[in-house]
């Protein structure tokens, strides 16, 4: 049996964020397109108990769940100046940049191969938007990528181009996009979740983790001028880093405190009702790797406006509205004209709809599981 060992640590994280669903949905793939003789098992840092037993849960299937004897922090630091190494030989697929990356002999020894994944460039574009420990840990990360990965997997066209002018990985990145999630459905008890969050008829809708690099600001103060009939802002995501306090924005912005409300992280079931109800949904990164958001948000048939971010642009494909971020003075406004000219255009509205699903399709998480196991076989 060849066993490909998954590092699905981020499923466990305090703040999950894209990549916990990105880590997710792509190791449930590789586990249900597994070719014939293979296996995947899971490798997580030390921690309580229930945590292993939702990485069990959410991925059925799984062959095995090693166990480092180090905590997330200790186990990241560890692997950051190459101490450590996880049980067994054979293939490594690291769904971020957290990795145990050392020399290994795949000369002599094919299986014994190290694949990571780097979303996106921001700690060397966008390094303000970050701690200095993020910043400080991706680029050590990266560098030791650059001397032991045998492959460098980039979510979009766009990281890869940006990855080359920084580092030199030659022919060793593939791009292996992401999708939206095989769970993602409008549950049947969707009217009774409406209630309980509180959804109103009509609203704007945001996703991702509060803090600066979501160009959350920028979209709170937006509404201050956007012609958009009072509608309210609901922003879905867990808590970053930062101290974004959304309401304080708001008030700071001249907006009355309830026209702004954070959700907190939602379930699945929970975020899909708010997609699907959402009469626009806005995705104002000033960075990203590939925006998971949009394209969940185009699997509903909810219109997008969003940032012309490369990948961004490059995901959304002509399908919702981009705004452009530079010059960084008037971001907000333009952000204001763009949601204004969709709330008051129903026929818009309608085209983005079909556009958005159809974009959708485009991506696959079996295809990516597919292309993921080709990879390792190719080296």
């Amino acid at each position: 049996m060849t066993t490909l060992r998954v590092i699905v640590d981020q499923m466990i994280s305090r703040t999950p964020g894209g990549i916990g669903r990105y880590t997710e949905e792509l190791t449930r793939a590789l586990i249900e397109t597994a070719p014939r003789g293979c296996d995947v098992t899971g490798v997580v840092s030390a921690s309580p108990e229930p945590d292993y037993e939702k990485v069990r849960e959410l991925l059925p299937g799984l062959s095995d769940l090693m166990k480092s004897p180090l905590a997330r922090r200790e186990l990241s630091l560890a692997w950051q100046y190459g101490f450590t190494k996880i049980p067994g030989t054979g293939m490594v697929h690291a769904p971020s940049l957290l990795a145990p990356l050392r020399r290994h002999d795949r000369i002599n020894n094919q299986s014994d191969q190290m694949v990571i994944t780097i979303h996106d460039v921001v700690p060397w574009t966008h390094p303000e938007t970050l701690t200095p420990h993020g910043v400080t840990w991706h680029k050590a990360m990266a560098k030791r990528a650059q001397k032991y990965a045998d492959a460098i997997v980039v979510d979009t066209h766009a990281v890869a181009s940006q990855l080359a002018e920084i580092f030199d990985f030659g022919d060793r990145v593939r791009v292996i996009s992401a999708a939206v999630s095989s769970k993602f459905a409008i549950p049947v008890d969707a009217t009774k979740r409406a209630m309980r969050l509180e959804l109103p008829e009509r609203y704007i809708l945001s996703v991702g983790t509060l803090e600066p690099r979501k160009g959350l600001q920028s979209l709170i103060r937006s509404l201050s001028s956007a012609d958009d009939a009072g509608l309210p802002l609901l922003i879905a995501g867990p808590q970053g880093w930062g101290d974004l306090d959304v309401t304080a924005i708001a008030v700071e912005a001249g907006l009355e405190p309830d026209r702004v409300r954070a959700m907190g992280f939602l379930n699945n079931a929970d975020l899909a009702v708010a997609l699907d109800r959402a009469t626009v949904f806005v995705f104002p990164s000033l960075a990203e790797g590939f925006g998971l958001p949009v394209i969940e948000a185009f699997s509903f048939g909810t219109p997008v406006v969003h940032s012309d971010d490369p990948a961004v642009l490059e995901v959304s494909a002509g399908a919702g509205v981009a705004v452009k971020l530079s010059p960084t003075e008037g971001y907000s406004e333009r952000l204001a004209q763009a949601i204004s000219g969709l709330v008051s255009d129903d026929a818009r509205r309608e085209r983005l709809r079909f556009a958005g699903m159809d974009r959708a399709s485009a991506f696959s998480w079996k295809d990516s599981a597919e292309k993921v196991w080709q990879l390792h076989a190719d080296l």
